[in-house]
Order: structure tokens, then C-alpha cells, then sequence
């Protein structure tokens, strides 16, 4: 029996999106472009269960409108094909930017001293609810097949499904979870050992930092430079596409 949740999902999922909105996304979002013409209804549905359930919040006197909720969202959507998912259950509101912003946070130094500093961002996700954004880079990263904020912020929050962000997000199978530390472990560690020569990969050397943050640049990787992914770290690529259930060398 479907609950009061599920039935207003399915509901949603069969709402057409307008022409008008389709005619932006095909315009201005490379990620739908290159989807195989079988997933846009898919897409569309995810994209209406979206876009009732998250809620949008401009900060630095952004007005938020019909095309930035549209162009984040059908990019997050595209994380959620051919399984099943909640939706990004811990993801409640988004705030949008206009551009960078600062946070100020404390820290330890070497000297063991604590000192108050200045960060530029461009996006963060928080474990309790919230993602923010640059709307300024979402639109740059519309034109770079390098990275992908929008990508990689929503990458997160798959990753808190399972509880906590360490960079194993909730797996399906018990192969999958057999094969995800190991093969993830792997190739994090040579992503490292490349970052120290700096030898350029398919993956962002940031995501040397912590699993959590390997996961989200592979994503990006996986579904931004696939053909080069898949030569460099093969397993890794046939694992995201397993958890995925997306093949992205095959798209146009």
C-alpha cells in the first residue's frame, strides 16, 4: 500500500513539464542535452517531485526564478535515473548566492594557535539539511566539462543517505558494497599519489582530500569526462555505473 508520500510522488512524476521549461533545459543544460531521448520523461518526473519538495532561498538579495530552480534541479535529477531513491531525504532548502561567499571559520595553526579566517566558496552541503550555491558558478559550469558544483554538492548528499558523508553512499546489493571499498579505496589512494607528482587525471585533485570529497569529484568525473574515466580508472567507472545504473560513454 502506497503512503500519503509515495502517492503524491507518483502524482507529481506524472505531471508533464511545460514546453517552455523543457525548451530552457535543452537550451541551457549540457547534462540534459546529452541524455538519451528514453530518460527525459524519467528526468521530467524526478525533476516535478523536485521542485515540489525542495525549497529555494536567495541570498544576497538574489531573486530566485523558474530557471535557477530548473537548471539545479534537472542536474541533480540526472543523479537519480534508472533506481530507486527518496529523493535526497536530508535535503531540505537550497540558498543560492549570487556569486562567491564568504564564511569566516576558525583554526588551529601549526604553532598550535587559533586564528579566525576568511574562506571564498562556491558551494557546500550541510549533513543537517542544507546545500548552498553560487549561482554564478552553477552558470559557469553550464560551459566546463571540468567541473560541476551542482554535481558535486548534490553527490553529497546521496552520500549522507547512508548516515554519515564518508564517501559510501547507500548501496543496493551486497556485490556492490563488496566491491565499493576496495575498488574506492584504490583509486582514492592513486588520485593522491598523482596529486603529489601533479600528474593530471580524470579527477579533480581535491578529491584527494577525504572519501567523502573522492566520491563527489568522481561523480563529476563519471558523468562530465566518462570516456576518460573509464580509460584511466575503469573499475571505478564500472562501479558508478553499477550504482548508477547509467552508462554516460553511450550518450550522445
Amino acid at each position: 500500500m502506497l503512503n500519503r508520500s509515495s502517492r503524491r510522488r507518483r502524482s507529481l512524476r506524472r505531471q508533464a513539464l511545460p514546453t517552455e521549461w523543457w525548451t530552457l533545459l535543452m537550451e541551457r543544460v549540457p547534462l540534459v542535452q546529452r541524455l538519451p531521448r528514453e530518460d527525459l520523461e524519467e528526468l521530467g518526473g524526478h525533476l516535478q517531485v523536485l521542485l515540489g519538495e525542495k525549497r529555494f532561498e536567495g541570498a544576497g538579495d538574489l531573486q530566485i526564478t523558474d530557471e535557477i530552480r530548473l537548471i539545479t534541479l534537472a542536474q541533480a535529477a540526472v543523479l537519480l535515473l534508472h533506481r530507486e531513491t527518496s529523493y535526497f531525504p536530508r535535503l531540505v532548502s537550497l540558498i543560492v548566492y549570487p556569486g562567491a561567499y564568504v564564511v569566516r571559520e576558525t583554526i588551529e595553526t601549526e604553532e598550535m594557535l587559533v586564528e579566525e579566517v576568511e574562506d571564498a566558496r562556491v558551494g557546500e552541503s550541510w549533513s543537517l539539511g542544507t546545500l548552498i550555491l553560487s549561482w554564478e558558478e552553477v552558470e559557469a559550469d553550464l560551459e566546463d566539462d571540468q567541473q560541476n558544483v551542482v554535481l558535486h554538492e548534490f553527490a553529497h548528499h546521496l552520500d549522507a543517505e547512508s548516515g554519515e558523508m564518508n564517501g559510501a553512499p547507500l548501496l543496493p546489493d551486497r556485490e556492490l558494497r563488496r566491491q565499493w571499498a576496495a575498488v574506492m579505496s584504490a583509486a582514492h589512494h592513486r588520485l593522491g599519489e598523482n596529486t603529489q607528482q601533479n600528474r593530471p587525471t580524470a579527477l579533480d585533485p581535491y578529491g584527494a582530500e577525504e572519501p567523502s570529497e573522492f566520491f563527489a569529484v568522481a561523480v563529476e568525473a563519471f558523468f562530465l569526462r566518462p570516456h576518460r574515466l573509464a580509460e584511466e580508472e575503469p573499475d571505478l567507472y564500472r562501479l558508478l555505473a553499477a550504482y548508477f545504473r547509467q552508462d554516460p560513454i553511450t550518450w550522445i
